[in-house]
């Protein structure tokens, strides 16, 4: 089955915009810089765009010293990324059931986001010792549907500050599937940042939805295995241009893809790789089904 890698995306701070990348490190972490930072309220609990829409307006670059941030009517805010502003403190932050150690940001950084959110917060970078790992009944799950590849898989699979995976991956012919219901409707297309995944693949043979069915990627030289559907929050009904929310696409998409989990849009990965490599958009990407 012919495919390959279309888009490349990290979103260095959870729920905030992304950017869209040429090429990208991967390792068993998933892509670097990706939801190293989050925004956590007074009692530590993590914020996102289903309570402040606004986030999707902070927009994030990197340059070779620092995460540079900018959103509207707000100077820009250049965070290191040596690490050397960071409070010499680990502090417990939670994000969903986890509890994960971290450490803030500077006072200017906090400053900066309560002022542009209205809502006062603090900017944590997870710590170099955390070991947040994914949901083991999900990862069990596929290395005993996939006794042949689970070698390959051994060990840990920590990451960041992602909702549950290392990894998300989307097929851009759901997306179009997804547009073409909603233009039945006579409502607009969607882009797929609303859906916030790492790595797009497409393929004239990967019909829409055929992720649900498949087990494994190898994208370039990493192998991916897809353990887990993603079941949608409302984040993809907030417009990431201008922070309005709405219905859809995330009404019209339940109608279309409920599975037992939920809503669904992409699956969630992990990665066999055990060394940092480079995937570039355009890397060849084969496909393993599952039946």
């Amino acid at each position: 089955m012919t495919a390959h890698i279309s888009s490349l995306h990290i979103y260095p701070i959870k729920s905030c915009a992304g950017i869209a990348l040429q090429s990208a490190e991967l390792t068993r972490a998933g892509l670097a810089h990706d939801r190293r930072w989050m925004l956590v309220d007074a009692a530590g609990q993590f914020m996102t765009q289903r309570q402040l829409p606004r986030m999707a307006l902070i927009h994030a670059a990197l340059d070779t010293q620092s995460l540079v941030l900018t959103a509207p009517d707000m100077s820009p805010l250049r965070i290191p990324l040596d690490g050397s502003e960071l409070s010499g403190t680990v502090e417990n932050v939670v994000v969903w059931s986890a509890t994960v150690p971290a450490r803030a940001e500077s006072d200017r950084a906090n400053d900066w986001f309560s002022r542009f959110l209205g809502h006062g917060c603090r900017l944590f970078k997870v710590d170099l010792e955390a070991r947040r790992t994914p949901n083991p009944e999900w990862v069990n799950r596929w290395f005993a549907a996939n006794p042949d590849r689970a070698a390959d898989f051994a060990g840990e699979h920590v990451f960041g500050f992602a909702d549950g995976y290392p990894l998300l991956v989307t097929n851009q012919a759901s997306l179009d599937e997804l547009n073409a219901r909603l233009a039945e409707q006579g409502k607009a297309p969607v882009a797929m940042d609303r859906f916030r995944p790492n790595i797009v693949v497409h393929s004239d043979d990967w019909a829409a939805w055929d992720e649900d069915h498949t087990a494994f990627l190898q994208a370039g030289a990493a192998g991916l295995a897809l353990v887990k559907p993603c079941a949608r929050c409302p984040i993809p009904n907030v417009d990431p241009q201008t922070a309005a929310t709405g219905d859809e696409p995330g009404a019209t998409l339940a109608v279309l893809h409920t599975k037992e989990t939920g809503v669904i849009f992409g699956m969630n990965a992990i990665v066999a790789q055990p060394q940092p490599l480079t995937l570039k958009i355009g890397d060849p990407v084969e496909i393993s089904l599952d039946f």
